[in-house]
């Protein structure tokens, strides 16, 4: 399995045999430059999004078109790019599980907001969430953009993930140590990787209060476009 950051809160999962574009945010993304867009989206297999705020959900409909692969989430959204724009999409809901080729990926709660930019304003369309990604015997929750939630403790009891993608950048969702209080509260990771942090001088810069929180936990501060093997 690797994982790669393209800064902010977008990710590359490579996991059994499936290449997954999490909230992929290419134009505009003031973490990944220009000449790395290729490599980072090269062989993809589907496209996975949690939620439809610009710094998510910015490159999806242009990568899915030019890559040809499905955009993996939330029904309503998911119906409506699919009338409206012709993509192939997989939509489904909350407690429900879909199968990526031997992937299972579920999805989860989230508490944030989300609205899509429309001509004639911003529409909800759907709702946030998060998802446990399950492949190669290992089990990733990814938070998406949320604050902590007592949900989280039936999350590890229904699926026990090993790995954390936590948003962690404060303002817009939780910082550091309300992440790190959610990781030991309710989770028994053994990996915790932190997102949404260090694009905009607002977030938070540094994942050290995470760290300090989790001791025994391997907190990785990704880098852009290094692989993280695990």
């Amino acid at each position: 399995m690797r994982i790669i950051w393209l800064g902010h809160s977008s990710f590359r999962i490579e996991i059994g045999g499936q290449v997954i574009l999490l909230d992929p945010w290419l134009n505009g993304n003031p973490m990944l430059a220009e000449d790395q867009h290729e490599a980072a989206t090269q062989g993809a297999t589907h496209i996975l999004l949690t939620h439809a705020h610009f710094d998510h959900v910015a490159d999806v409909l242009p990568l899915a078109k030019r890559l040809g692969v499905p955009v993996v989430g939330q029904y309503d959204l998911m119906s409506f790019w699919a009338e409206k724009e012709g993509i192939e999409t997989t939509g489904f809901n909350k407690g429900g599980t879909v199968d990526l080729g031997g992937v299972k990926v579920t999805m989860v709660h989230a508490t944030h907001s989300t609205s899509i930019a429309t001509p004639e304003g911003p529409q909800v369309t759907g709702s946030e969430c998060g998802y446990m990604i399950a492949g190669e015997g290992r089990v990733i929750y990814v938070s998406g953009d949320t604050d902590v939630m007592a949900d989280m403790g039936v999350f590890n009891a229904l699926h026990a993930p090993d790995i954390g993608i936590l948003c962690a950048g404060g303002y817009f969702t939780m910082d550091m140590a309300r992440a790190g209080y959610a990781a030991k509260t309710f989770f028994d990771f053994k990996v915790v990787i932190p997102c949404h942090y260090r694009t905009f001088p607002v977030l938070e810069q540094s994942a050290a209060a995470l760290a300090e929180a989790l001791p025994g936990v391997d907190v990785i501060e990704p880098e852009v476009m290094a692989a993280i093997e695990l």
